[in-house]
């Protein structure tokens, strides 16, 4: 008996250490096996780009999207006839659907031709002629699919025929056609729909003539489609009787033929090249509209802020709300070259080693949802992600930053060679005076405008803002001199403002010394910080709209800026809404905001201190109120010429005025960054030009290598397990092994 027990519980032992040192070795063996990659193993060796997203996009819609987060989508899927060059600086345009650039045509008041030298305020209209290249094909779509016999087959469905389909690509047949100059303008029309709210449409009605009209227009024929309706059925999942635009003329947009359009635009207005670029002005086909239009589909988020249909790279096929977006390659594309032209330094980047070759270079973009930058980041050094978020600058720059520093993950940034290109934005931070407040603002009799001028000169010594830009901008911004910041035609006469800087003999500009911030500040009225009149201590409000405990060491650099003069300040800190409210009321004094361009040309700066776009009395984006009658005349002339030494001599001019009357502190432009792995190529970041993901290249193989390389699993404490069980086991066996002796000697001695 007690034979029998002893081999048994060797026979258990053997058998616990067997399976221990089993598991271990298959593990080991499986030593390739990567167990933290956040994407699938089978695509990390196929041609995809992977990225994440912080918020799902709203809009997708060419109508009515208009934020930051939607641009990867809809620039990849939308083509618009113009874009800039991915490679040049400054920013130039070229064609992206036409067969050549825009013509342009001047017609007086009574229709006739214009010469182009004809002055602006004699032109009534401008005419945009654009010239559509043949055998441009949409994406494959079921509303472009069509019978035997020719007919549309998905335009007159039941609810029951679109029971069960969650995208467009569920449907069995898909189709295509030709983009024809029609396209463009049902697009255009549709920007006045009174079914969705676009953003470009309050000011384009101003522009294209007869637009504002045709929007009253198409209210009044929506309204008669209602009647007889109930609340519900015309509701957000209701549904109406399509709008077909092709029923009612715009008198702006005329389609002469197949592939060619003219747009009217109100006077003389050169940036309206800019908005051809935007994808507000994508062509809509009728049928996808109309498709769209039929009841069940919005139900179903079958529309096109969800599906958007385009003739561009890239077709979304999967987007699953808050979980990830998918795009392939459109294979009805027609490959558009990559550039063979870039600005000084491109060439030594290898940006110019694809010259020429056909673009999309990646055939699946992979975007996953990802709330957390600390998540995204982790995901990105590890490699699983290509670009951290292909719209946002701010990775690129936090990881440079990070370098610079020797923080954070510094050493795997540089050991895996993540590239780290940047640029300047086309935008700015600034603070500003109200030019209708008494003390800081413009003054209404001459004495009080020479001591409020003063005043706002010995503020603009006092702010030192290449000081702010090397504690929180780690060096990594561009101080600017004027609204013309770096990047815009005119910049370059944008040089350091005399009342603050002084030039040196070596051609070098320094700071002026706080000692005569002081004494402008003593002419001005208030030595030591004390009105002469009163004595009391000079009080400025200063509006922000902060948020966070980070933003308090910006607002305390604020408050330092003002002690230097001894000057005290009143802080009022709020959320943007009650800041926007203020800002209309012009109850704000002293205000800090910034702007990002919409496109890059001096005229969108310089209008923010234009005096008919008071932010009080027009509800404008001259946030200031400043009014100067020479800079307004200047900025009248300025706006209607193309870019030429005369402009440009008009920038310096008003260049010169705001530097004299400092409406603003020009504060700084911030960097844009890119963040990309060794394997990505050609990524070159730009806040203005959203279209860069078809440029975009990588090379799979290598990518697969560093993962496994950077992600090796730690197998040591593997091989402590068989340890850890029998340390577990052994005990218990002793203790099983003991009673089993005793009931072996009692039953013994029983016997």
């Amino acid at each position: 008996m007690q034979s029998n027990f002893l081999k048994n519980s060797q026979y258990l032992g053997a058998l616990i250490l067997f399976i221990a040192f089993l598991f271990v070795g298959f593990t080991f063996l499986r030593n390739d096996v990567i167990t933290n990659q956040p994407v699938a193993k089978d695509l990390l060796n196929q041609n995809v780009l992977f990225s994440s997203y912080l918020e799902t996009p709203k809009y997708l819609d060419s109508t009515s999207s208009y934020s930051n987060n939607e641009t990867p989508w809809t620039y990849a899927v939308y083509e618009p006839p113009l874009r800039y060059h991915y490679l040049k600086r400054p920013y130039e345009l070229e064609s992206r659907t036409l067969a050549q650039m825009p013509t342009v045509q001047y017609l007086s008041k009574d229709g006739r031709e214009l010469p182009v030298q004809t002055p602006a305020d004699q032109i009534a209209e401008s005419v945009f002629e654009l010239k559509i290249q043949p055998g441009i094909l949409y994406q494959p779509h079921p509303a472009f699919a069509k019978s035997p016999e020719g007919q549309l087959r998905y335009h007159n469905l039941k609810d029951s025929d679109i029971e069960g389909k969650r995208r467009p690509y569920d449907f069995e047949h898909m189709g295509t056609r030709e983009l024809e100059a029609a396209d463009y303008a049902y697009g255009i029309k549709r920007i006045a729909t009174p079914r969705i709210k676009s953003p470009s449409f309050g000011f384009l009605a101003e522009k294209i003539v007869g637009l504002a009209d045709y929007g009253q227009k198409m209210k009044a024929v929506n309204e008669t489609l209602k009647q007889g309706k109930t609340a519900k059925e015309v509701g957000p999942f209701g549904h109406l009787p399509w709008l077909d635009f092709r029923q009612h003329a715009l008198s702006g947009v005329e389609v002469v033929d197949k592939y060619t359009l003219k747009i009217r635009v109100v006077g003389k207005y050169p940036q309206f090249k800019y908005w051809l670029a935007m994808t507000f002005f994508s062509p809509i086909p009728w049928e996808v509209d109309a498709f769209y239009s039929q009841d069940g589909m919005a139900r179903r988020n079958l529309t096109a802020d969800t599906w958007p249909v385009g003739t561009g790279p890239y077709m979304l096929t999967e987007f699953v709300p808050n979980s990830k977006m998918e795009m392939v390659r459109n294979p009805n594309y027609r490959g558009v070259p990559y550039p063979c032209e870039g600005e000084a330094g491109d060439k030594e980047k290898g940006l110019l080693d694809d010259c020429g070759k056909p673009t999309p270079f990646v055939d699946k973009f992979i975007s996953i949802i990802d709330r957390e930058q600390s998540s995204i980041a982790t995901k990105f050094i590890q490699g699983y992600y290509d670009i951290p978020q292909l719209e946002r600058g701010e990775p690129g720059i936090g990881y440079q930053v990070a370098i610079q520093d020797g923080t954070g993950r510094a050493k795997d940034l540089v050991d895996r060679q993540i590239k780290l290109p940047s640029t300047i934005q086309v935008g700015f931070w600034h603070y500003g005076f109200n030019w209708l407040d008494p003390v800081v603002g413009q003054g209404k009799t001459p004495e009080d405008r020479i001591r409020n001028k003063k005043l706002r000169h010995a503020l603009a010594i006092a702010f030192d803002f290449e000081e702010y830009v090397s504690i929180f901008e780690e060096d990594r911004a561009k101080v600017n001199h004027s609204a013309v910041v770096q990047g815009l035609f005119g910049n370059r006469l944008s040089t350091p403002n005399p009342v603050i800087y002084e030039k040196l003999a070596n051609g070098e500009y320094k700071r002026r010394n706080i000692s005569e911030a002081k004494k402008l500040l003593a002419e001005a009225g208030y030595p030591n910080g004390r009105d002469v009149k009163t004595g009391r201590p000079l009080v400025i409000n200063y509006d922000a709209q902060g948020v966070g405990p980070g933003y308090k060491a910006r607002m305390d650099w604020v408050a330092k800026q003002f002690a230097k003069l001894n000057i005290e300040v009143e802080i009022r800190n709020t959320d943007y809404n009650r800041f926007q409210d203020k800002m209309r009321k012009g109850s704000a004094q002293f205000f800090f905001w910034g702007w990002l361009a919409d496109y890059p040309d001096p005229e969108n700066l310089l209008f923010l201190l234009y005096g008919p776009n008071s932010k009080v009395k027009t509800d404008g984006e001259n946030s200031s109120n400043y009014i100067n009658p020479a800079f307004d005349q200047l900025f009248d002339q300025m706006k209607d010429l193309d870019d030429s030494p005369e402009r440009e001599k008009m920038i310096g001019k008003m260049i010169e005025i705001t530097q004299d009357d400092m409406p603003l502190l020009n504060g700084w432009s911030e960097e844009f960054g890119g963040a990309f792995h060794q394997w990505v190529y050609n990524g070159k970041p730009s806040n203005i030009i959203r279209d860069g993901l078809p440029y975009l290249r990588i090379d799979p193989k290598l990518r697969v290598e560093k993962i496994r390389e950077w992600n090796q699993g730690i197998w040591w404490p593997l091989f402590l397990l068989p340890l850890m069980l029998l340390g577990v086991a052994w005990p218990a066996w002793q203790a099983w092994r003991r009673r089993q002796q005793q009931q072996a000697v009692q039953t013994s001695a029983q016997s």
